[in-house]
């Protein structure tokens, strides 16, 4: 979620119309929220499928802001992709999701001709990484469910924070030429905010607060990713000349808008718990 232009409005000392798009953005926000939660909580096929529907927005989003030829041809391929890919991954197949996401990229290349064959793929790898990461640390045989609920805790309180951080301190941008709102105070406010809001979701499930003290300094990374991430969206938007991704999302644009730190965030958590070499990638996060 980026921080927007402060208005003409508050530019002139009315506070108020800092937030004069908060209203949108908290309606749409928590019905996100609550149907992710509820995916959450209920597991299996609900939460694979609720992914799965993210990435078909992404993917479809992507293609669109790319253009290029056969569009409709690729969001078909790619979606059927990203069927596949959330079928291995929920079953602890990532390994093969991954390559099958390879697999269809390559062919996506192709059929969207010469200016568009680095973007086409791109965008599919994009939204796959978003459906492999989640099912495959939501899936793991332990910590699984907590693994989500903390990348929730970090990305969206980076967000929350973030927001607020920037419109009520402001001072210098962050990146000007890619996101002209997002500050430099807001960012580290909001990064600082989404390690701890991690930590006391970690905290909540009965940790000791010592053994969540590893657990700040990798929401510090993932959060700083999250907001990289973000810019990341911004910077894609902007080489290509649009200002939301799409609307399916009143108050907040489309669904790459809502879900840009957390692609980074869920890939970098994934990665990381493969890595660490644990007996499941969530449990590569939480011990230490």
């Amino acid at each position: 979620m980026s921080e927007s232009s402060e208005p003409p409005a508050a530019k002139a000392g009315v506070r108020g119309g800092q937030f004069s798009d908060l209203g949108p953005r908290i309606g749409s926000a928590a019905a996100l929220i609550a149907t992710a939660v509820v995916a959450l909580y209920v597991g299996g096929d609900a939460f694979a499928l609720f992914w799965l529907l993210a990435g078909f927005a992404v993917s479809w989003e992507w293609q669109s802001i790319v253009g290029g030829k056969m569009a409709l041809a690729r969001f078909a391929l790619g979606g059927a992709s990203l069927a596949g890919a959330t079928a291995f991954a929920a079953h602890g197949g990532g390994p093969a999701a991954l390559a099958s996401l390879v697999f269809f990229s390559a062919i996506l290349a192709i059929l969207a001709g010469p200016g568009c064959r680095l973007w086409a793929p791109a965008g599919l790898l994009y939204a796959g990484s978003l459906i492999v990461s989640t099912n495959v640390l939501r899936h793991s045989p332990d910590f699984g469910a907590l693994s989500i609920a903390w990348l929730f805790a970090v990305v969206w309180g980076t967000d929350v924070m973030a927001y607020f951080g920037g419109r009520l301190i402001g001072g210098p941008k962050l990146w000007p030429r890619v996101s002209p709102g997002k500050t430099w105070s807001g960012t580290l406010v909001g990064v600082a905010s989404g390690a701890l809001a991690g930590v006391g979701v970690v905290y909540l499930s009965r940790w000791s607060a010592a053994a969540t003290l590893p657990l700040f300094f990798v929401g510090i990374v993932a959060a700083a990713l999250a907001q990289a991430g973000d810019l990341f969206e911004s910077w894609i938007k902007r080489r290509f000349g649009v200002k939301d991704s799409s609307r399916l999302i009143p108050g907040h644009g489309g669904v790459m808008d809502r879900v840009d730190g957390f692609i980074f965030a869920s890939a970098f958590a994934a990665m990381l718990g493969g890595l660490r070499g644990q007996e499941s990638l969530a449990a590569g996060i939480f011990i230490w």
